[in-house]
């Protein structure tokens, strides 16, 4: 997985860059124009990075990468709009979630696993939204729930790839874990903007989704180079 060098010294040097505005933008709230806008592009960057990696190997799935890049491209920009315009923010990151579903739907085409995995999530995600008396959505209720029904099939095909296909076990739990950390960022999200609870709880709540967020996009970022290729095709490249 790590033979490739350059790929892996690009990742770790793009990881920390992430990291370190993670850190800034929890120490430095009201500077999310500087330290959010930063973490955001930089994730996106990784991805073209990596995007131009993958066309040094064999590719099983040459779409993946182009949907993949066009999801990240969708999340930052979500992630600045949603700094002053909520609605538009989640809409944005919807598209995004998106472009997420198509990708993981060319490593494995939609199938009725799938369906009942994501429907699963998504009954979890309505019990929380209609169920837990601390939300107060504000006329905003049929988009939280809209956003869910996306979000939780994103997460879905990603458990179903990864639970169900034979190959590429490595890739696609590299593409189920920032799938995951994404899903939890933005219920953290979902606790911090609507959640009638205390200023202490609201930070707290604010203060996971950074920390969950940005690792995912991140790992996701990554998954265009480790997620389109049999990992061991990476050091048969490198001995070539």
């Amino acid at each position: 997985m790590f033979k490739d060098k350059k790929v892996w010294i690009s990742n770790l040097v793009m990881f920390i860059l992430i990291l370190a505005m993670d850190i800034c933008l929890l120490c430095f709230k009201n500077l999310p124009y500087i330290f959010k806008t930063t973490a955001s592009v930089l994730f996106v960057i990784l991805g073209i990075i990596n995007f131009i990696f993958i066309f040094k190997l064999e590719q099983r799935n040459k779409l993946f990468k182009y949907f993949m890049l066009l999801g990240l491209v969708f999340a930052c920009l979500g992630d600045i709009v949603l700094i002053d315009y909520f609605i538009y923010g989640a809409m944005l990151f919807a598209i995004g979630h998106v472009f997420f579903f198509v990708s993981y739907s060319i490593l494995n085409k939609i199938n009725w696993k799938d369906l009942v995995i994501s429907l699963a999530i998504f009954a979890v995600a309505l019990i929380i939204i209609l169920a837990l008396p601390i939300f107060d959505y504000k006329g905003m209720l049929p988009i939280v729930i809209v956003y869910a029904l996306i979000i939780s099939f994103m997460l879905g095909k990603a458990i179903s790839n990864y639970v169900f296909m034979k190959e590429y076990k490595i890739e696609n739990l590299i593409i189920m874990i920032g799938s995951l950390l994404f899903f939890l960022s933005d219920l953290m999200l979902l606790f911090n903007v609507f959640g009638v609870v205390s200023e202490i709880a609201h930070e707290i709540f604010d203060n996971l989704c950074l920390i969950l967020y940005y690792p995912a996009e991140f790992v996701l970022a990554s998954s265009i180079y480790y997620s389109n290729i049999k990992l061991g095709n990476v050091e048969s490249h490198n001995k070539k």
